[in-house]
């Protein structure tokens, strides 16, 4: 087994020892010399042979155009650098490296000195002493964070609102046509409203159940409670959205039921 290959940037004492490399001007015809013999140098594999390249001259201020690999310079060999890979050993040594996709929360500037210095910003040090601020800009995308909780948490069935985050307490939903259903619904509401929850009610007349219960499910709410056929028996059927558990709960005890599952 063979151990992965150190690295570390060229220091100033580096670039002493090797007096052709120019600092930020280094090119592949000065590594393929042999005043640098000493010194193997690798390409990424996108640099395919006879491509053409602008690179460094080996002299400050200059570069080079049109310069072709396999007939102006060949190098030592290919190393993918460009790109990590899922496996790559992890620069801090930690161990190997795992790709996961991500959100993008917001951003962070670290803008130094430079505007303090042209606006001539300085503060006190703990030493009394005025010194140039360094600044930094951060931003936090709020709606991002709202579309990051909806992409972690959602299901196959739409949206599933944590219940810090969700848009109500709970959706209401009146099934059938009976005028006694939606009575019962109406007065659930109020009762819930009073007790402090906010609620989402599906009152729609000419809308199928199914269609209802999908928009539910759709929405996220983190309880939906159903009022129709368990009437007869007088129960509303209690939903957790996450879960998928349900459960009939007698009228009277749905209020506190459900209070007590919301705040516990």
């Amino acid at each position: 087994q063979v151990a992965p290959a150190e690295w570390a940037p060229f220091a100033e004492e580096d670039f002493a020892a090797y007096p052709m490399l120019v600092k930020g001007y280094i090119g592949p015809k000065v590594l393929g010399s042999e005043r640098a013999s000493g010194i193997r140098y690798l390409l990424d594999p996108s640099v395919a042979e006879g491509s053409a390249w602008v690179t460094g001259a080996d002299e400050h201020g200059k570069h080079v155009y049109d310069l072709v690999l396999g007939r102006d310079f060949t190098a030592d060999g290919t190393i993918q650098a460009a790109e990590i890979r899922e496996g790559d050993p992890s620069p801090d040594g930690a161990g190997p490296l795992t790709l996961a996709r991500g959100i993008e929360m917001g951003h962070i500037f670290q803008l130094g000195r430079k505007y303090a210095e042209a606006l001539d910003l300085k503060v006190l040090d703990e030493h009394g002493k005025l010194v140039t601020v360094t600044m930094g800009s951060y931003g936090v995308g709020v709606s991002r964070a709202v579309a990051a909780v909806a992409e972690a948490t959602h299901d196959d069935l739409g949206l599933c609102w944590p219940r810090e985050l969700a848009p109500a307490d709970v959706h209401v939903v009146a099934t059938g046509k009976d005028q006694a259903v939606f009575d019962h619904a109406e007065l659930l509401v109020g009762d819930l409203e009073a007790s402090g929850l906010s609620v989402i009610y599906d009152d729609r007349a000419k809308v199928s159940p199914g269609v209802k219960f999908k928009d539910a499910e759709l929405l996220g709410v983190p309880t939906i409670v159903v009022v129709g056929k368990g009437l007869e028996q007088g129960t509303v059927e209690v939903k957790d959205r996450r879960t998928g558990e349900r459960r009939d709960v007698p009228v009277g005890r749905a209020v506190g039921e459900i209070l007590a599952e919301i705040r516990g």
